[in-house]
């Protein structure tokens, strides 16, 4: 497995993620993926599935403390006290005395951004959190979570496929000594009839998911692939052994759009930094 390292923090390169993934399949995919390599397993509150994620961790048969977990507070718990009971219920949920990220999930302007930072430092320094982070934020407040909190920020998790340019975030990230984590990778499934992506897939003999986790991997940014198939599973580990030229990173780098962002929930979503 390959790592990415941001603020001393070591994280698995590819993840799996739980987004949308029923309880039944959650368990049986988090159970499946950790008993054949990954060792990333990514979930959230609203999800809705961290006891079936927790279940299918304890099937694996892997020890704890080689899975690095991820969950996420809903923005509904920002206050302080709803925080660390939220915190709780999770932990409880996915059966470990701690998890190795804590996100804060989307902004949240009704709760001032130093008690939810306050908050993720509080249970981090009890020991129930390894590391925090943030999730959707733009880059003026990942700025302000970093001079807010005394333990580093690790990670933005944001959407990031070929048809969104992500470039002030990353900018932003690798100046706070952050990571960024990609969501959403296959654009809700635009990416595979993509002539551009089908052709760099077909000269490696590889799957255009793979392609694009390769390409997302390839700068850096961890990657979070998502399927409820065994097999599909297996393919999306297989990234690790091609590389990308510099042309075909940049051929994919141009699909970029300015509509292409797909997630940006009215009520969450912040605004959105513009690309140069």
């Amino acid at each position: 497995m390959t790592f990415t390292s941001a603020n001393g923090v070591s994280i698995p390169a590819l993840g799996f993620g739980t987004f949308r993934v029923p309880g039944p399949d959650a368990e049986r995919m988090v159970s499946h993926v950790l008993a054949s390599g990954y060792r990333h397993i990514d979930t959230a509150q609203i999800y809705g599935n961290e006891a079936d994620v927790g279940e299918g961790i304890r099937r694996s048969g892997v020890a704890r403390s080689d899975i690095f977990l991820t969950t996420k507070v809903w923005v509904e718990n920002y206050r302080h006290d709803a925080f660390l009971a939220s915190v709780d219920e999770s932990l409880g949920k996915l059966k470990t005395d701690y998890v190795d990220l804590l996100l804060l999930h989307w902004p949240n302007e009704a709760v001032p951004l130093a008690e939810q930072i306050g908050a993720l430092n509080e249970v981090a320094k009890a020991g129930k959190v390894r590391h925090i982070g943030v999730s959707n934020f733009n880059t003026d407040l990942m700025r302000q979570a970093v001079a807010l909190s005394s333990q580093p920020i690790v990670t933005n998790q944001v959407e990031y496929h070929p048809y969104i340019d992500q470039t002030p975030v990353l900018r932003a990230a690798k100046q706070l000594d952050m990571s960024v984590t990609a969501y959403y990778a296959m654009a809700d499934g635009k990416v595979f009839d993509d002539a551009v992506l089908t052709a760099i897939a077909a000269r490696h003999g590889k799957s255009v998911a793979q392609v694009v986790l390769r390409w997302i991997v390839q700068q850096g940014v961890i990657a979070l692939s998502k399927t409820v198939s065994e097999n599909r599973a297996k393919e999306n580990a297989a990234v690790f052994d091609f590389e990308l030229s510099p042309e075909e990173m940049a051929a994919i780098h141009a699909l970029a759009r300015p509509d292409g962002r797909i997630v940006s929930p009215e009520g969450l979503a912040p605004v959105w930094d513009r690309v140069a």
